[in-house]
């Protein structure tokens, strides 16, 4: 059974004031980091189109926003968090790497939706197949990893695992930074599909995502 936002006792944010100054102490001593987030698809290209006719391009826009929300709610701006879409427009793929190079990034995350049989179930993540960018690479594997570990260890999606790709949006960012693509659950599964159809399972995954990206950034 997936999980909403209720999970998060499980780090003690019942004292939500008390967390929020350890991470600002936290953040004194780290440098703010670059996050470019893409929302995948958009305007005439929706995506996948799941049960209950959800839009992947609907989904992974809205989680997005919450990861800006939370990044500056929760966060204190920890990170500069740049989308590739505020709206529902379709962005070239090349232009979401020209955005990438111009922001100078640390990390770019796309974020997508699967489709399947009725039967796929789960998160994955894709990096890229790149060998000549080999340390970009680690990277990508151990970011993918983190955000794997929070999303699906405390929301109860089925972990799928790390996999390598030579999607357009990888090839084309990963010579700049560390680049992952994540699948966020399958449209074309009738509790995946229906999880997101819940505001508050939206916040609980984009907060997932920012736990990833924050126990990446600290685990040095």
């Amino acid at each position: 059974m997936l999980i909403t936002l209720k999970f998060w006792k499980w780090s003690g944010f019942k004292n939500v004031s008390f967390w929020v100054l350890l991470l600002k102490f936290c953040f004194v001593f780290g440098q703010q980091k670059t996050i470019v987030i893409d929302p995948g698809h958009g305007g005439i290209d929706s995506g996948a189109i799941g049960i209950n006719d959800v839009l992947e391009k609907d989904v992974v826009l809205y989680v997005a926003k919450e990861i800006i929300g939370l990044n500056k709610t929760l966060f204190d701006d920890r990170f500069a968090i740049y989308l590739s879409r505020y709206t529902d427009t379709l962005v070239p793929l090349k232009d979401r790497g020209r955005l990438v190079r111009a922001l100078k990034a640390d990390v770019f995350l796309s974020l997508h939706c699967n489709a399947s049989s009725k039967t796929s179930q789960g998160m994955e993540v894709y990096v890229h197949t790149s060998k000549e960018e080999e340390n970009h690479i680690k990277a990508s594997i151990a970011i993918g990893l983190s955000i794997l570990k929070e999303s699906t260890g405390k929301l109860g999606f089925k972990q799928r695992g790390v996999k390598i790709a030579n999607f357009q949006v990888l090839r084309e960012t990963v010579v700049y930074c560390p680049t992952v693509l994540v699948e966020m659950g399958f449209m074309t599964h009738a509790d995946e599909a229906d999880y997101y159809l819940n505001p508050k399972n939206i916040r609980a995954m984009a907060l997932a995502i920012l736990m990833g990206l924050y126990n990446y950034f600290n685990a040095g």
